[in-house]
């Protein structure tokens, strides 16, 4: 699980935007908010740090 789309939201970027700053294309970073892609650790970082959160609070695993 995780909260891509409302960490984005919240800093009032474009997922273009996001992803200019992460180094991706902007259908990985819709792939990632969708669910149908579970990011890298690299990339999951560079996520967390764009957003000012850490990995946690973006990402989880759900039991």
């Amino acid at each position: 699980m995780n909260q891509l789309r409302e960490a984005r939201v919240a800093k009032g970027w474009t997922q273009a935007e996001l992803a200019a700053h992460v180094g991706v294309s902007r259908k990985t970073i819709n792939t990632v908010e969708n669910r149908v892609f579970t990011p890298s650790t690299t990339l999951a970082i560079k996520l967390a740090k764009a957003l000012g959160l850490s990995v946690e609070q973006l990402f989880w695993i759900d039991r």
